[in-house]
């Protein structure tokens, strides 16, 4: 543990103590922020730059009450993966691994490596694409640069947890002002308060509204969640899990809310660029940045771009750190995180070499991803549900039904996506 670490932890276990009580505001909180932040990229990911995009140009303003109801449902089970890794000192995989058979274990494993595989894939060539788009490098050595930089973000764990929750808060603030510039130059006005009220444009926006709430529960995050807070911060009684995690709910309210925010930012402005200028766009990210200079002029399309880049390189390096969790807790075994960064990375080179168009398969990514939904999530609310797995932390039964609920919600269209996809 890093010296930063370490007084980090010592300040929180003060403020689980009756003493720290008496602190107020941030210097209260602070200690506990950060493993929401890691967990909020999932959703600001490459994927949801070009759901979000489509449904702006397509629909204008419609579908925000869509982004509004998939971020409440993200805010529900990430809180409760958090939940877990408090009460338990364990992650997901880690409980699934210890409770059920071992068969069963090796299939959730093969899976949850695949959907990893998939995300990483996605985010990946998304940084490389943002590479390409701001320098003009052609999209191979956009990839070879990401590369280099995501190893060195990733190389940051080395020093401990903080030192990585600072950087990827860097990038989240990044995506954060690139879409208040974006959003200033395209001004929607109070036009889009409107898209609050639940409404469908047709069939077609119906199939995008299962687009956008379908990616937005990620799997690997789930897994991911639920890891950065086993034993991050030591607690002693029950009292102490209970304060920790109402603590760590602030977390998660302040990470997914400004995640929520972005993603309605990015919808926003498609809408009042595309949409309003009769502009399609079909969520291809070169088109939407080629298109943004001559409508809004440069400094929206370079804004589009670095918002682009540091959700691709922040998500990479995220994904890579789902894929250890996922394989040491679902099969106990360990590679370093070179190695798993490396063979993650091949994918993308393979799709870049053979002409692939670089959002058609960032699309299909997604595709894959919402397979791996109904597993993490199932177990995730059966388990929160034990009281013998999460003691004092054990759900309230209202807050279970309208995890289910949503689980129902999200596998359904997550079904019917796929249906879609495969069937039209």
């Amino acid at each position: 543990m890093s010296t930063l670490d370490a007084r980090m932890t010592a300040r929180a276990a003060e403020i689980l103590s009756q003493r720290g009580e008496k602190r107020r505001g941030l210097g209260r909180v602070a200690p506990f922020l950060g493993p929401a932040i890691i967990a909020s990229i999932a959703y600001m990911d490459p994927g949801n730059f070009a759901t979000n995009i489509q449904g702006g140009a397509r629909f204008g303003y419609s579908l925000l009450w869509v982004i509004l109801a998939a971020n409440l449902m993200a805010m529900l089970i990430q809180n409760l993966s958090s939940k877990l890794g408090i009460a338990t000192g364990k992650n997901l995989p880690e409980v699934i691994r210890e409770r059920w058979p071992r068969p069963l274990v090796w299939l959730y494993w093969v899976q949850a490596e695949v959907v990893a595989m998939a995300t990483d894939l996605a985010e990946f060539l998304g940084a490389a694409l943002a590479i390409h788009l701001l320098t003009g490098l052609p999209l191979i050595w956009g990839a070879a640069i990401t590369g280099v930089l995501t190893f060195a973000l990733l190389g940051l764990q080395k020093r401990g947890f903080r030192p990585l929750e600072i950087a990827i808060l860097g990038f989240v603030l990044a995506i954060g002002v690139a879409y208040l510039v974006q959003f200033v130059l395209a001004h929607p006005g109070m036009a889009a308060l409107g898209g609050f009220v639940p409404t469908f444009q047709g069939k077609e926006a119906v199939y995008l509204a299962v687009g956008i709430i379908g990616a937005t529960v990620m799997p690997h995050v789930i897994y991911l969640h639920s890891a950065l807070t086993q034993g991050r911060i030591p607690t002693r009684t029950d009292e102490e899990k209970v304060r920790l995690s109402r603590l760590n709910r602030i977390d998660v309210l302040i990470a997914m809310g400004f995640a929520g925010l972005i993603n309605m930012s990015m919808l926003a402005v498609s809408a009042a660029t595309f949409y309003k200028g009769g502009v399609a766009s079909d969520g291809n990210l070169e088109t939407a940045y080629r298109t943004l200079t001559p409508l809004l002029g440069p400094a929206a399309a370079i804004a589009f771009a670095i918002a682009l880049l540091a959700s691709g390189l922040s998500s990479s390096a995220v994904g890579t750190m789902a894929g250890q969790v996922i394989m040491q807790g679902f099969v106990g075994f360990h590679i370093p995180i070179w190695l798993r960064r490396t063979i993650t990375m091949l994918p993308a080179f393979v799709v870049i070499l053979m002409g692939l168009d670089a959002t058609s398969t960032l699309v299909l990514s997604q595709v894959v991803l919402s397979f791996g939904v109904p597993f993490a999530l199932v177990p995730l609310l059966m388990f929160t549900a034990r009281r013998d797995v999460m003691g004092v932390l054990q759900s309230r039964p209202h807050i279970t039904a309208l995890g289910w609920l949503f689980a129902a919600i999200i596998i359904g269209l997550n079904g019917y996506l796929l249906w879609g996809t495969f069937v039209k």
